[in-house]
């Protein structure tokens, strides 16, 4: 896959941080391609203002825990941080902090406690942030492979005309690429939410405080035309089409390392789960392996693994590093992180299969799980797996309501849920067997067949078509039709109707529906 794509999508993860709908940051970034076109930047000018445009801010959930516990909803706050003030002054930086300081919405003496521990050690962490995400961002785009260029532009990214930014930088000291992206990512949310009007407005009330004044000069000018079809047509598909140049590919070693880097680059959001995403692709492959997954589905399942928890972004950490009971209304937002990570996975065909799996991480066979309620043969096997990889791992870890579980009582644990029928039993032994527990042996499968040869025997015996399989397990119809002629072979029939019998002689379906 491209490059681009990987880089796009970290931009949907920095949206949902800083409490924008998916796809703000891409047409950010497209307003300042567009922007960047008219003053005539040069093909190696416009990849620097591309890759730094669409990574940001990406690092701006590094420390939303230390942002959540001075000042409460870490997403707010940066929202109202990026768009609602210019910082360039007293007073909107003074009702700024009024505003947040001690957590909007909490309870008067709570936050005049969190306000005067504020006065130290919160002014302090604070004023280190934007060099956090920074030294965060530089990280994650070394390991990405962009160039020096991009990481100076993105060292730049908190600079500000006036010099009041990050490191103090005046004027045209600031890259360009720094000081377009500034200004499309503001302009595209007042436009966005209030016209093409109010976009302009606010670019010119910040003109040569925040903003370059001859880019808001240009901007002024050019307005209808850099916000064109940003409405209308797929932003993902124009900012993938707009990379300057033959972006580069990623083969599958890099495929993999880059998936890995993102999966962690999520948890930097809440200390409470770093680790945690390695932990479980490790569990879940070698589980795999121990029932006897296809190399294909294996390395499918590693994968998803290693990204299936990044719509934690999309969730304050408020809730996440919350240690008393969650109240109603913040289950149902942290109930929604799956689905986010599946959304922002979607929007590239190359990962949609990966994301089809991991959002399915909190299913249960009860029926019982979360977000769509899937029960029983409606969850695939890779799934299965994946949620008790994930089960398992979180349990061993500390988190902000309960210290971890030693390996023994993990196991437990994760026994009992089999035993209210919450997660599968071979996939929960599959899982404690590779994290080095005893488990009971297997049963026999008839003719030898895995678990996931029986989980497609069992689709085949309820008709479906070799597309729907496909659809089912999130592969693709070839791939489907090959696992079915296999399983033929080694069962002894030729046809549908044929396993079909076979199956129901073998009580495979019966086992489905009562397993």
């Amino acid at each position: 896959m491209r490059l681009a794509e990987l880089v796009a999508l970290l931009s949907l993860g920095t949206d949902l941080g800083l409490g924008q709908p998916m796809e703000h940051m891409i047409r950010a970034c497209l307003i300042a391609l567009r922007l960047g076109e008219q003053m005539g930047l040069d093909e190696s000018e416009r990849a620097v203002v591309y890759y730094s445009g669409l990574l940001a801010w990406v690092g701006c959930h590094t420390d939303a825990y230390e942002q959540a516990k001075w000042l409460g909803d870490d997403m707010a706050v940066k929202s109202d941080a990026h768009y609602a003030y210019d910082f360039g002054h007293v007073g909107p930086a003074t009702a700024f902090m009024l505003k947040h300081i001690g957590g909007a919405g909490r309870p008067l003496l709570e936050r005049a406690r969190v306000g005067v521990g504020f006065v130290g050690d919160g002014r302090r962490a604070l004023e280190a942030l934007a060099e956090n995400h920074y030294l965060a961002t530089d990280e994650l785009a070394q390991r990405l492979g962009l160039g020096a260029d991009v990481r100076e532009g993105l060292k730049q990214t908190y600079e500000r005309w006036d010099g009041k930014g990050a490191y103090h930088l005046k004027g045209e000291e600031i890259a360009v690429s720094s000081r377009l992206i500034n200004l499309g990512d503001v302009v595209e949310v007042y436009r966005r939410t209030g016209g093409i009007e109010a976009a302009v407005e606010v670019a010119r009330e910040r003109s040569g405080t925040q903003f370059d004044p001859e880019l808001v000069d240009t901007f002024c000018a050019q307005a209808p035309m850099l916000f064109s079809d940003l409405d209308t047509a797929t932003s993902w598909d124009l900012v993938i089409d707009a990379e300057p140049s033959l972006g580069p590919m990623l083969g599958a070693d890099r495929l993999d390392d880059a998936l890995e880097a993102i999966g962690e680059f999520a948890e930097l959001k809440s200390a409470w789960r770093m680790g945690h995403s390695r932990g479980v692709a490790e569990l879940a492959e070698a589980a795999a392996r121990t029932v006897g997954l296809p190399e294909d589905d294996v390395v499918s399942l590693r994968r998803s693994a290693l990204v299936h928890d990044i719509g934690h972004l999309g969730v304050s950490n408020t809730i996440w590093d919350k240690r008393s009971e969650l109240t109603q209304s913040e289950w149902e937002r942290v109930r929604l992180h799956p689905y986010l990570g599946e959304r922002m996975l979607s929007f590239s065909d190359v990962l949609a299969p990966l994301g089809a799996t991991a959002a399915l991480h909190h299913e249960r066979t009860d029926g019982s799980g979360y977000p769509r309620g899937l029960s029983g043969v409606a969850i695939p096997a890779a799934a299965l797996m994946l949620a008790a990889a994930d089960v398992y791992q979180a349990l061993i870890e500390d988190r902000p309501h309960r210290p971890a579980r030693s390996a023994d009582e993990a196991a437990a644990e994760v026994r009992a849920e089999v035993a209210a029928r919450r997660l599968d039993g071979d996939a929960a032994d599959a899982v404690l067997q590779a994290a080095g527990h005893r488990v009971r042996r297997r049963r026999e499968r008839p003719a030898g067949l895995t678990a996931r040869e029986v989980e497609v025997l069992r689709l085949v015996a309820r008709g479906l078509s070799n597309r729907e399989i496909a659809d089912h397990l999130v592969i693709s119809p070839k791939t489907a039709g090959t696992h079915v002629e296999h399983i033929y072979t080694k069962i002894g029939v030729s046809n549908r109707a044929a396993a079909t019998r076979w199956a129901m002689a073998h009580r495979v379906v019966d086992s489905a529906l009562h397993r």
